[in-house]
């Protein structure tokens, strides 16, 4: 009955363009069209405030503030008119409106839970041709015999008969529930992430757990709503898990070690972590299978979560932020070692980066070949911004210093002895 009633629609259409009445349903919708323009121009006008969430997600609003206002208005519009004139144009324009707005809002929708995605744009596009695919064979009537030469291809799954309509209408509401629960995961992500009363690692072992929660929620209520038994599922999906388990066993290992990293909160965003003797850098990103280390140099470094939880990682900022470096220096024999320590410590204290407390401090290290050589200890808060610059700008210093006092930097000697010198000064 319905099939039939859209396919009459543009014959219908047709029909009352011969009619006198079709000016007064054509100018009843430019003026819904006019006032949805005139909505959606005020939307964009409003001054927008918050975050950049909100911003985003005020951008997306504008794009369905049209085809939603323009579809009421026809509603309502159509209801009135009824009674009093055909409203064909209406019926015809319904449709049009209601896939326009199903293109914008799915989406705006996707934007905003995947605003990274690569595979957006493609995506988008299969989306807008598909709605538009389905519109046209519902308003010419073919939706009918279409869907009726997918229900005639049947197959069996165990005892379960299906058929292939059956398999993408489950395909379909498997991906639409999906894809709304993680819609439901990334804006609780986004509020959650957003909360400071929670600690940071807390914050993204809930983000993930939520997220996979949900997403089989959404899978297995899917299947249940298309008509799909899911304890025929259960041996199959026993199978699969264990052949899983084997092949993707480093892929799991890595997921449990970035449970047990947020968790148990060893390794926290912002840390200052040495993963080797050369590579040292800060936690930026800790996600459920790496994490990602931003080395001194600017090269982020990926590194697997199993690889954190079974090597010894030294974390420079595990408790305290403040760490000690070491610049080393050595002095001829014949200097002033007290004063030529006092320049040191004067030379780190003169840093805004060195800490007052604890205090810089020099000592002798050992006694060289050719010269004494000294160590000077001290204490910056702020590994992350680097410690190269910071060692060349007090090792600079120390050189100045030095040259100003007269204290002489030792370099290589070699004294040579001659034996038996007379004998060889005879025989000249």
């Amino acid at each position: 009955m319905m099939e039939a009633g859209f396919l009459h629609l543009p014959q219908q259409f047709l029909r009352e363009l011969r009619d006198p009445s079709i000016v007064w349903e054509a100018l009843a919708l430019a003026v819904c069209i006019g006032i949805a323009l005139l909505l959606q121009w005020r939307f964009r006008r409003r001054p927008h405030a918050g975050g950049e969430a909100r911003t985003a997600g005020e951008l997306g609003l504008r794009r369905i503030v049209f085809p939603l206002s323009a579809l009421l208005l026809v509603l309502v519009t159509r209801a009135v008119m009824r009674p009093y004139a055909p409203v064909g144009l209406l019926d015809l324009a319904v449709p049009l409106f209601l896939s326009l707005a199903l293109v914008r809002a799915t989406v705006f929708s996707l934007r905003y839970a995947f605003p990274s995605a690569r595979w957006l744009a493609a995506s988008e596009r299969v989306i807008a041709g598909s709605v538009w695919l389905c519109l046209a064979l519902y308003l010419t009537g073919l939706a009918g015999p279409v869907i009726a030469g997918l229900e005639s291809v049947q197959f069996s799954l165990g005892k379960q008969k299906l058929d292939l309509w059956l398999v993408l209408n489950g395909a379909f509401t498997a991906l639409s529930t999906l894809f709304v629960a993680l819609w439901i995961a990334g804006w609780l992500e986004h509020r959650l992430l957003r909360s400071e009363s929670i600690d940071s690692s807390v914050r993204v072992v809930l983000a993930r757990a939520g997220k996979s929660v949900l997403a089989v929620v959404a899978l297995l209520a899917s299947l249940a709503l298309v008509g799909i038994d899911i304890t025929a599922l259960s041996v199959f999906g026993g199978a699969f898990a264990v052949g899983l388990g084997f092949g993707l066993k480093t892929i799991a290992s890595n997921y449990v070690a970035g449970f047990m990293i947020l968790l148990d909160r060893s390794i926290r965003i912002g840390n200052v972590i040495a993963l080797d003797a050369a590579t040292t850098g800060e936690v930026t990103q800790i996600t459920t299978r790496y994490t990602v280390v931003r080395t001194l140099t600017g090269t982020e470094v990926i590194v697997p979560n199993e690889y954190l939880v079974t090597n010894i990682i030294r974390n420079q900022t595990y408790t305290d932020s403040q760490v000690r470096l070491a610049v080393r220096a050595s002095v001829a024999y014949d200097s002033d070692l007290e004063r030529a320590m006092q320049l040191m410590v004067d030379a780190a204290a003169a840093q805004p980066r060195v800490l007052a407390d604890p205090a810089p401090g020099a000592i002798v290290v050992a006694f060289g070949d050719n010269g004494i050589e000294l160590e000077l200890g001290f204490w910056i808060p702020d590994p992350g911004e680097g410690t190269g610059g910071i060692r060349s700008d007090i090792s600079l210093a120390i050189w100045k210093a030095f040259r100003a006092e007269g204290i002489e930097f030792p370099f290589p000697q070699r004294e040579v002895r001659l034996l038996n010198a007379a004998e060889l000064a005879g025989a000249k």
